[in-house]
């Protein structure tokens, strides 16, 4: 395999391995009761923001003209602050394999979505390699759930939010990569997460009266950065990295990670247990990944390439 493809198929992997053990400190910060979701939103796209602008002080400097700045709003929009939002109070009126599950859709949009408006082909190869995948996943959350789910605590709104996060962050996957090829990943998320940040402040305001402190402890709180630094600063980095390096259908693939990781930090915590047919899931989620990658399509524009 091309070294510039090895690098986008780890570096989607390593955004979607981090997205994994978000969702579990995410549901454990909204169960505290001490940040609402909006609140942690504002943290994220902060912290994270000033983390990309000092990084841009050390990196070459690009100029970014007022025509490709309204694009990059929208690419903001569409991959930080509606999915963002919708995935914090996703997580809070739903639960974690609930949403995992809605989620297993985003690659099958993301497909429809990059045929449509990049006209890239839905082969055979790669309609199987999702259905696959999807199916390996469906599987494993549905054995975890026989093992001791319990009933759901999921709530119609929360159905709702965990919908428009699957949905709007595949259009950024499918829409947004011509001005993710245009421009380095740090120039890029610099003004994608200011976008982000200027967005949120009118919802955050009228929120502050409802943080308390006092409710959150230690552990939290390292949760909290995690999220802020990890979850965010470089996972972030990584998606358009990846963006660049491979098609937008195979970046959503490797969602599928995402439920894997949350329930194996679930088992090496004593919360659950490996089986076989939890193995069995799991490697049709990997089968459905390469299926998927063996499909011929057009190769993803060059890195920095200007159109």
């Amino acid at each position: 395999m091309d070294k510039r493809i090895a690098l986008g198929h780890l570096s989607a992997a390593g955004a979607y391995f981090i997205f994994g053990l978000n969702v579990v400190m995410c549901r454990d910060i909204a169960n505290s009761g001490g940040l609402p979701p909006i609140v942690l939103f504002a943290m994220r796209t902060a912290g994270a923001g000033v983390l990309f602008w000092l990084l841009s002080l050390v990196t070459p400097n690009e100029k970014v003209p007022p025509r490709d700045l309204l694009k990059i709003a929208g690419a903001s929009m569409l991959g930080v602050f509606l999915p963002q939002l919708t995935f914090l109070n996703a997580i809070a009126l739903t639960t974690p394999v609930d949403l995992t599950v809605i989620n297993t859709i985003t690659p099958i949009l993301t497909m429809f979505v990059a045929a449509i408006f990049l006209r890239e082909p839905i082969t055979w190869k790669k309609a199987l390699g999702v259905a696959v995948s999807f199916g390996g996943i469906v599987w494993l959350v549905l054995q975890s759930v026989a093992l001791g789910g319990g009933p759901s605590e999921t709530q119609p709104l929360g159905l709702v939010f965990c919908f428009s996060n699957a949905t709007v962050f595949a259009l950024y996957l499918g829409i947004c990569r011509p001005i993710i090829a245009r421009y380095s990943v740090v120039t890029l998320m610099k003004w994608m997460f200011l976008v982000a940040f200027l967005l949120c402040i009118p919802f955050t305001l009228p929120q502050l009266a409802n943080v308390h402190p006092e409710a959150m402890n230690a552990r939290i709180w390292w949760e909290v950065a995690f999220v802020i630094v990890f979850s965010t600063f470089v996972a972030y980095y990584l998606i358009p990295y990846g963006q660049k390096r491979i098609r937008p259908t195979l970046v959503s693939m490797y969602g599928y990670l995402q439920p894997i990781i949350a329930i194996a930090a679930a088992i090496l915590t004593g919360m659950d247990r490996l089986t076989g047919t939890k193995l069995a899931a799991a490697l049709l989620v990997f089968a459905g990944v390469y299926i998927v990658n063996q499909s011929r399509s057009a190769p993803p524009p060059s890195v920095g390439k200007r159109t």
